[in-house]
């Protein structure tokens, strides 16, 4: 999909957000632990969320939707013990495949050092873990009593950790667990199925397992990184909107994100039932004189987000002022700064972690050869704000992520057009 953009066109109106699709496939895998149905509500139909909802299909989940983003899903029985997809949110999978099957082979073909978190969590629980040429052999074990310290705050770590222990522990105790807003949810529906989490929300969580889980059904939040996104690319494309549930939910905690946004003068009115972005003039680093030359840092749940350390860049160039682009998380994740600086940004990349953005600098638009998941909708914002016209190649990257971005946007006035 080739993506033809003219930017300058300020942003108005009414947006509507979708669900969390790290919560849809965290849900999605809790939904396999039992032969019960499992309703979901407000699901994504974003391309990731929709592939691994096809490979659970293949697995053996039934899938019956009612309209367009609810689906009930019955697994009576997994017809695998292999997970050979690597994409994002796959991992998730090892969970049920272990409890129903007792057994899973995971085939890699990446560096085994990127689960190396998952991985000795599986041991400290007890499990059999064999690494041989090209898989990971699992095979599950039952304990009474766990106490495990997970080497870093892995979200997807945390999570298979929480649906293995609700399954086969009595009683485990997770320290230096994930606190995203997604955790708290598969904590939610694993609690509605029979199991027992102490602590949710915060690093120590106390699981209590039981012999079977229930059905049950769940609602997802409110995607906060869609959200923040949106919201960034309308305030710098000099309009206003309001982003609004559609079905009188409650809108994620964005004060972290909002903080971030406040050290470049970009204002949002949010509580959990609106946000408003009201038309800015002007953005300016360091309104305060303890913020001189802001510094954004990435960080787990409630620090700054990964997912929106471009959009973070792009509002950077916007500002008036110097700011330093530290992200933390990741490797890869600033190698999007070579084409903004095509379009006329003045970045300094410093090392593969750290960018330092002088701003502001009017953005002309230019060729993007990619819609890297990777960079969210920070390059589709930029297009957006630039001078003139910018052409993206592979634009359907942006659903990777995002369910009919393209479109929500196209409805508070961005004017894009796809050249096939």
């Amino acid at each position: 999909m080739r993506l033809k953009v003219q930017g300058g066109t300020p942003l108005h109106g009414t947006f509507t957000p979708s669900g969390n699709p790290n919560s849809a496939k965290a849900l999605l895998a809790a939904s396999m632990l039992t032969d019960q149905p499992i309703t979901l509500q407000r699901v994504p139909r974003n391309t990731s969320t929709q592939a691994m909802f096809d490979f659970a299909a293949q697995l053996g989940v039934r899938q019956t939707w009612q309209g367009e983003h609810q689906v009930t899903l019955q697994t009576d029985g997994i017809h695998s013990r292999t997970l050979a997809q690597s994409a994002v949110g796959m991992l998730l999978l090892l969970a049920p495949l272990i409890v129903r099957r007792q057994h899973a082979r995971l085939e890699v073909n990446f560096p085994l050092n990127r689960i190396r978190t998952h991985l000795n969590a599986l041991r400290d629980l007890g499990l059999d873990v064999t690494v041989s040429s090209g898989a990971v052999e699992i095979r599950a074990a039952k304990w009474e009593q766990r106490n495990i310290l997970l080497d870093s705050p892995s979200v997807t770590a945390t999570e298979i950790v929480l649906m293995l222990a609700a399954c086969l522990g009595k009683d485990t105790l997770i320290e230096n667990a994930a606190c995203e807003p997604q955790v708290l949810e598969l904590c939610a529906l694993l609690q509605q199925m029979g199991a027992a989490v102490e602590g949710v929300g915060s690093n120590q969580l106390q699981v209590h397992g039981v012999t079977s889980l229930n059905g049950g059904q769940a609602t997802l939040g409110y995607d906060p990184i869609e959200i923040a996104s949106v919201a960034a690319i309308v305030a710098m494309s000099g309009g206003r909107a309001q982003i609004l549930p559609d079905d009188g939910g409650t809108l994620p905690d964005l004060r972290p994100i909002a903080r971030a946004f406040s050290y470049f003068g970009l204002t949002l009115d949010a509580d959990p039932h609106a946000v408003l972005i009201p038309r800015h003039e002007r953005f300016t680093v360091a309104t305060r004189e303890e913020d001189i030359d802001a510094s954004i840092e990435t960080a787990p749940y409630p620090g700054f987000p990964s997912d929106l350390v471009t959009v973070a860049a792009v509002l950077a160039t916007q500002a008036h002022g110097t700011t330093l682009i530290h992200e933390k998380l990741f490797k890869d994740r600033l190698l999007f700064v070579d084409t903004l600086k095509d379009m006329g940004a003045q970045i300094i990349l410093a090392d593969p972690h750290r960018a330092i953005i002088l701003g502001s600098t009017r953005l002309r638009g230019t060729y993007i050869p990619a819609a890297d998941p990777r960079f969210g909708l920070g390059m589709l914002g930029a297009a957006l704000i630039a001078d003139g016209e910018s052409v993206i190649d592979n634009a359907e990257g942006f659903h990777y992520t995002f369910d009919a971005i393209l479109g929500k946007l196209s409805a508070l006035g961005a004017v894009m057009r796809d050249e096939g």
